[in-house]
């Protein structure tokens, strides 16, 4: 049986680890925002033959900012693939913002709904502690989420949120099934056992199904992520990228992060209760 809540410290200094990497990486390079986001013009053009993608984008940011002078001189630089602008809109960051909030609401809402039910349903176990520790792990997923759209500099946009969304429903499954191994086996060994030795057998007895969820869904996620490579379709690998990385964080939290958290804080309580 593997001691997984015995080597706590070093699922717990890994997260921390990608948290001041996220950080610095974040301040040292920026983040990216979506033009939903950070407001600007889209303009879609239509051109004949094959155009390099490079030489295109080199030759948007060396003109001005004036759409008249960026088609002249996409027109000039590629004379032979007859570029004309199909269509134009003004994009207005507070819708951006807006929907950013209002999706940042519905999270927050869903997190203390998952606190309430969790406590509810393992009240006998501690259930408010198991309620927050569940959300602890579901901001760890999402900060790795985080994470990939900064260091793959992807920008945060309808994507992002997507993936955020996504993953809230997808960690938490797995950290319910150790938390329903966990009341069971406490009531099963009572006080003849430890809680970490509780957690550890709870948490091994859930290990295989994590790992077949997990290797199943990445599997599928995985092809997506290449065939987009392959393909070169950037709005399906800003999306499938991350999701790969969350669905990893989220194994990762349900198995590493999410009963330990319970144990370590259990046998707080425990010497403070000695102590008194």
């Amino acid at each position: 049986m593997r001691d997984i809540v015995g080597r706590r410290k070093l699922w717990f200094t890994i997260p921390c680890v990608v948290l001041v990497v996220t950080l610095v990486a974040s301040l040292v390079f920026g983040v990216e925002l979506d033009i939903n986001f950070r407001g600007g013009s889209l303009v879609t053009y239509s051109f004949e033959g094959s155009v390099d993608k490079g030489q295109f984008e080199d030759t948007i940011q060396q003109a001005s900012d004036q759409q008249i002078a960026i088609t002249s001189a996409l027109q000039e630089k590629f004379p032979d693939n007859k570029i004309e602008v199909v269509s134009t809109s003004n994009v207005d960051p507070a819708i951006g913002r807006d929907f950013f909030v209002k999706s940042m609401v519905a999270v927050a809402a869903a997190a203390v709904l998952m606190i309430l039910y969790i406590a509810y349903r393992f009240r006998r176990m501690g259930g408010w502690s198991a309620g927050v520790f569940s959300v602890v792990a579901l901001l760890h997923d999402e900060m790795y989420v985080f994470a990939a759209f900064v260091l793959f500099r992807f920008p945060i946009g309808d994507s992002f949120i997507a993936v955020a969304l996504t993953i809230l429903g997808y960690s938490i499954n797995a950290t319910i099934v150790v938390y329903d191994r966990i009341r069971e086996n406490k009531r099963l060994l009572g006080s003849k056992v430890t809680v970490d030795e509780v957690v550890n057998v709870s948490i091994n007895q859930s290990l295989t199904r994590s790992i077949n969820t997990t290797v199943s869904t990445v599997i599928a996620m995985g092809t997506v992520c290449v065939i987009s490579v392959i393909y070169h379709v950037e709005s399906i690998l800003v999306f499938s990228l991350p999701m790969l990385i969350g669905m990893v964080a989220g194994a990762y939290s349900s198995v590493c992060l999410a009963g330990p958290l319970w144990a370590t804080w259990q046998n707080y309580k425990a010497a403070q209760n000695k102590q008194k």
